[in-house]
């Protein structure tokens, strides 16, 4: 009876919960660059989407993913997640 619980965490694009795993984790470290994190453990400020291309074209659209992080996020961090979400 030792269920861990998962951890629920919303998506920048489509704003639905899910579980912290089914999402792609976007961090922004200190000295400023943004990088995917797969672990989920890189230290930074932290933004969640889903794995799905819809959601990303909506957080691009509505600067969420920047407003999320407090930073202006560069053409190759778009690519990146987009190339990973087509894997």
């Amino acid at each position: 009876m030792n269920e861990r619980k998962t951890p629920i965490r919303k998506c920048v694009g489509c704003t639905e919960q899910s579980g912290k795993k089914e999402l792609i984790r976007i961090v922004r470290a200190k000295d400023g660059e943004i990088s995917l994190d797969f672990t989920g453990k890189k230290s930074g400020r932290g933004a969640y989407m889903c794995k799905d291309a819809a959601c990303l074209a909506k957080a691009r659209k509505k600067k969420s993913l920047e407003r999320a992080l407090k930073h202006e996020i560069p053409v190759e961090i778009y690519d990146n997640l987009e190339a990973e979400m087509n894997h």
